[in-house]
């Protein structure tokens, strides 16, 4: 068993903050401005902030980025487990994700591996696994960048600012999020499944599948690949048809004939827009 042990601080008082080493019980001098940003990069009370998910498992550490990515600008919330960050990506909008590798349970890596196929939003790991192998690793899962612990929370900063920067321009909300099927409009980044504007209520699972299924669209998966991508792990092999045909009988007009949710024989189900 892994122990932690380093120590986190961020000294909000102190040109130099770091997380990494134990607090300094000197006096403390009168506070300066807030360090990384410079003031046109502050966003005005016109602009909306990014919103930040922090994810990791340390109580302490969060609170302290928490407040530190708040003094920056961010808009940020948190998450101390991995089934709490997936519902929390369910409810909310994010624009980049600080996740930790080293998490009991689902550890960082595995939440890693199970979002990146819905949500597209860049992912930074922060772990005390800082060796090339390890970040080769996180890198080839689908993590954008990689800060080893102990870390100065300027360069955290700075590493999520550039991430934002290196995000494409948004594309049309057709062409980036909305899936037709016939008067039905299914919207991937609100996971809302409308006829004619008018929202046809989804379970979490019938969003989950029809998240997945779009980000896929034409390509045949596996019940084995949709069954490891749900966020509920209650639905196996067994039942998946049965998720799959409760979705059909919303999308299709003829369940029995399906023209946009169809099984291929020994290649698994295919989601096909108009």
């Amino acid at each position: 068993m892994l122990t932690k042990v380093y120590y986190c601080q961020i000294n909000l008082y102190n040109d130099k903050p770091k997380i990494g080493h134990p607090p300094s019980l000197r006096r403390r001098p009168q506070p300066k401005k807030a360090y990384g940003m410079e003031s046109s990069m502050i966003p005005s009370g016109n602009t909306i902030p990014p919103h930040v998910l922090v994810v990791d498992d340390d109580t302490r550490l969060r609170k302290l980025l928490e407040q530190y990515l708040a003094s920056q600008g961010f808009m940020v919330s948190v998450a101390e487990n991995a089934q709490i960050a997936r519902l929390k990506l369910q409810t909310l909008q994010f624009d980049v994700m600080v996740l930790d590798w080293m998490m009991p349970g689902d550890d960082g890596l595995s939440l890693l591996q199970s979002i990146r196929p819905i949500y597209s939003l860049p992912i930074l790991m922060l772990t005390a696994l800082d060796d090339t192998e390890n970040r080769i690793t996180g890198l080839a899962k689908g993590a954008d960048d990689y800060l080893g612990k102990p870390f100065d929370p300027r360069e955290l900063v700075l590493r999520l600012r550039k991430l934002l920067q290196r995000q494409p321009a948004p594309l049309s909300l057709t062409t980036q999020a909305l899936m037709r099927f016939g008067r039905l409009t299914f919207d991937r980044e609100r996971r809302m499944l409308m006829d004619a504007g008018n929202p046809i209520k989804l379970t979490t699972v019938e969003a989950d599948l029809l998240s997945i299924l779009s980000s896929h669209s034409g390509q045949a998966m596996q019940r084995e690949e949709i069954v490891a991508l749900l966020v509920d792990k209650n639905i196996t092999l067994r039942t998946i048809d049965v998720q799959i045909n409760r979705l059909r009988r919303k999308l299709e007009t003829n369940p029995a004939a399906p023209r946009y949710l169809q099984t291929l024989r020994n290649r698994g189900y295919v989601l096909i827009g108009d």
